[in-house]
């Protein structure tokens, strides 16, 4: 887990030479790539959403490709299409910019519902489907998306089931006045991201996200998980809770955050930090209680408040000895019954 943590920090450093100030949403960044996940950045425009996106692609060392999502899109435009070459005489497919080992996604909402859609294959089965043809895409495949607040002008609201392929959504927010400045000072002459490096490769990139797997999770914590998840679907103003993906999230966000965090265990203050990133965005909210201000974010907060944790170790302990007095009771049986014969 030392290793995960120091390229974390690694590559953390050099994202945070661009965007200032936000170190939470920049590990949270470092989370959905650890996972193999896709993340989602949504904040009103000018606050860096696009340029958190570039200065990750830039510090690995992975193929990348920009999309910039307008209304005329078309899903051969993102996917690729197939052309009829008249000196061979027969249809040649040219990949579109989605075969690409990291994808920004550019105001992904201001595209129609048709071509949002040509993403959903992509982002679940790693394929695309083109022209009755299947084709795999590269290896490792995220999808960074941005999108502006849907209350904006121009703007398509992304489909639930879209939504649920985003492992994260994160917000960045306004920077402080001390972080303000600090940013104007940086760019008086020119622009840090010009000056950024990669410092991560794809094959380290790969061994970390296979190692990350091997964080163990207790099985109280796993429970907690459920808990959480399932509180979602009964409360009283949501519509819609998370779905089972939302639980794997949960469970595999969890594992890469505690190995940023340089242990080889996660807790349930991991499960805490990652739950409204993990989960308010697969919510959809009643309309009786969306008339009164109810956000996601507000009922998860809520849940998190009135779920109880329970204690890992014990629970742990529990399992553990029951696990021995049933293994006794079955050396008994056998036992017994060699006597028999």
């Amino acid at each position: 887990m030392t290793t995960i943590q120091e390229t974390g920090e690694k590559v953390a450093a050099n994202v945070e030479r661009v965007i200032i100030g936000k170190s939470h949403e920049v590990r949270l960044t470092l989370v959905a790539l650890l996972c193999r996940g896709h993340l989602l950045i949504e904040d009103v425009p000018g606050t860096g959403k696009t340029m958190l996106a570039k200065a990750v692609a830039r510090s690995l060392g992975c193929s990348f490709r920009r999309i910039q999502f307008t209304p005329d899109l078309l899903p051969s435009d993102v996917t690729g299409l197939s052309i009829y070459n008249q000196k061979t005489q027969e249809f040649e497919f040219r990949p579109g910019p989605i075969m690409a080992q990291v994808v920004l996604a550019d105001e992904i909402n201001r595209a129609t519902p048709k071509t949002q859609s040509s993403l959903l294959e992509c982002m679940e089965e790693h394929q695309a489907t083109i022209d009755g043809t299947t084709y795999p895409m590269p290896e490792p495949f995220l999808v960074i998306a941005t999108q502006n607040p849907i209350e904006y002008e121009g703007t398509f609201a992304l489909p639930e089931a879209q939504l649920d392929r985003f492992m994260l959504r994160i917000r960045l927010g306004y920077p402080s006045p001390a972080d303000e400045v600090t940013i104007l000072d940086e760019q008086k002459v020119s622009h840090p991201f010009d000056e950024l490096q990669e410092v991560l490769g794809v094959a380290e990139l790969r061994e970390l996200q296979t190692a990350v797997r091997q964080v163990y999770v207790d099985p109280s914590v796993a429970d907690y998980i459920v808990r959480l998840v399932n509180a979602t679907r009964t409360h009283p103003d949501v519509y819609l809770g998370a779905s089972p993906r939302g639980s794997l999230a949960l469970y595999r966000t969890g594992q890469a955050l505690a190995a940023i965090a340089g242990r080889d265990y996660v807790i349930p203050d991991d499960v805490k930090m990652l739950a409204e990133s993990a989960l308010a965005h697969r919510l959809i909210i009643k309309t009786s209680s969306s008339m009164h201000d109810i956000d996601p974010r507000q009922v998860v907060a809520e849940i998190l408040s009135t779920v109880p944790v329970e204690d890992a170790r014990g629970a742990s302990a529990d399992r553990k000895g029951a696990a021995a007095q049933r293994t006794q009771a079955a050396a008994r049986r056998g036992a017994t019954g060699s006597l028999a014969q």
